[in-house]
């Protein structure tokens, strides 16, 4: 092989550096851990303590980031009545008739707009998606998308107009 050409060498084997479909990555295994963990928190109500401590001990999360799982966990436990006033205006029904999935969700994708801003919010919104179709009803995933997108339109308004490519277009909560 000569300098700046990437094909194989005779016999080799090509490596793809694109993961296959299956392939789960540990921030989305994280997610989905903190889903069951908070789908958890709101049947039982347990202590962020006991909540991050019952997540550890989940098959698989040594896989995970465990970082962002906790993370996600304690923050979530410890601001719902903020993060549920920020999705509540979105809503088209109230929170509390949301399925405990769709309120988890909607928790974490919120709680991440909010702090994670390293994080893209069209990745926030995305990985969002992925756990409604995994975990969610038939259309739950439509759901949390639209009230994602416009969470993301009201709490990082300058990154949604850039994506968007256009003039800022503020969300209009539901009234």
């Amino acid at each position: 092989m000569t300098a700046g050409d990437n094909s194989p060498k005779p016999g080799s084997v090509a490596k793809s550096p694109v993961k296959s479909a299956n392939a789960k990555t540990a921030r989305r295994r994280s997610r989905e851990f903190a889903l069951q963990a908070l789908y958890a928190w709101q049947m039982a109500h347990g202590s962020p303590r006991e909540i991050v401590e019952q997540v550890r001990g989940y098959e698989g999360y040594e896989r995970a980031n465990a970082e962002l799982a906790e993370t996600i966990l304690r923050g979530v436990t410890e601001r719902s009545a903020e993060l549920e006033a920020l999705i509540a205006p979105f809503l088209d029904r109230s929170f509390a008739s949301l399925s405990p999935v769709e309120r988890a969700i909607l928790y974490i994708g919120t709680f991440e707009l909010c702090t994670q801003h390293q994080t893209p919010f069209k990745v926030i919104v995305n990985e969002a998606i992925e756990l409604g179709k995994s975990f969610g009803g038939t259309d739950g995933h439509k759901f949390v998308n639209g009230v994602l997108e416009k969470l993301s339109a009201s709490l990082r308004p300058a990154e949604f107009q850039r994506a968007r490519g256009g003039a800022p277009q503020p969300a209009e909560p539901h009234r």
